[in-house]
């Protein structure tokens, strides 16, 4: 363990001297205060709160930035160590591969935690100082944090599925901005045309549901407006996620577990069988 904490120190180290925390931090933290200056608004009989607004608001915004982020901290984290040839360098010390792979991980997971938690969790305290915001609803607003971390560490995990199966940073940079489109635009796109295709309703509220549990980016926009009931009734999506569509926040929470540790395991897999 100490070897793993070794690594994960280093990557968080180079990401504070590249400004990694910092830019992300920083963009997080504005936008939460930008978006926050929608406030509240009434919907039908229950009346969302300042911070419930935002929990909507910033889990649509966070579905585009938080993988963007994090497959940019992976994406080349193990393709330019081999490329560079320092993978084959570390590797002479006594450390086995799986620490190095969890070591990187361990380590973005704590730039991703810094960033989120410092810049969505910043703008609400300032916020909550300025008398601009309310406590009401600061579980939901919790619950969309660290299901955003959650996020990240999946798409970071993704990003090193696709660094050790390519042989090349670049093409490990343009498979990032596929892997991005496709699960945070195009899948979503296909979706929607179904839907519009589907004139005789073929397609059941539960067909629907676990096509959108395909998507660790959908399964992320399902946790943060489903689980609280105010959340959900100022998102519109009640009808969605309604018991006939069979979901509950133990399945919504799995999936996402499951896109995590799945990638993760087939990086660990792959590495450990590949020569070097």
């Amino acid at each position: 363990m100490k070897m793993l904490w070794i690594i994960a120190h280093k990557e968080l180290r180079d990401g504070i001297r590249n400004r990694w925390i910092a830019a992300a931090i920083m963009l997080l933290g504005t936008l939460a205060l930008a978006l926050s200056l929608l406030g509240s608004a009434p919907t039908g009989s229950i009346r969302a709160s300042s911070l419930d607004i935002m929990v909507i608001n910033l889990a649509n915004l966070s579905v585009y930035l938080i993988p963007l982020i994090a497959l940019m901290l992976s994406y080349d984290s193990l393709v330019a160590e081999f490329e560079r040839g320092t993978m084959l360098l570390l590797l002479t010390y006594p450390i086995a591969r799986w620490q190095v792979v969890m070591g990187k991980f361990v380590g973005h997971a704590l730039i991703l935690f810094m960033a989120i938690f410092l810049g969505y969790g910043g703008a609400v305290l300032i916020l909550l100082a300025s008398g601009q915001a309310d406590i009401a609803g600061w579980q939901a607003y919790l619950s969309m944090m660290l299901s955003s971390l959650l996020l990240g560490c999946v798409f970071i995990a993704l990003g090193y599925l696709l660094s050790i199966l390519v042989k090349e940073r670049a093409t490990a940079a343009g498979s990032a901005i596929a892997l991005w489109l496709i699960f945070v635009v195009l899948y979503d796109l296909l979706l929607f045309g179904l839907l519009l295709l589907d004139d005789q309703q073929i397609i059941s509220q539960q067909v629907l549901s676990m096509l959108m549990l395909a998507s660790p980016t959908d399964s992320y926009r399902l946790i943060n407006l489903s689980l609280f009931e105010e959340v959900r009734h100022a998102s519109g999506i009640s009808a969605l996620v309604s018991d006939n569509a069979g979901l509950s926040a133990s399945l919504l929470s799995g999936v996402m577990v499951l896109w995590l540790l799945v990638p993760l395991a087939a990086v660990l897999l792959i590495f450990q069988r590949r020569e070097l």
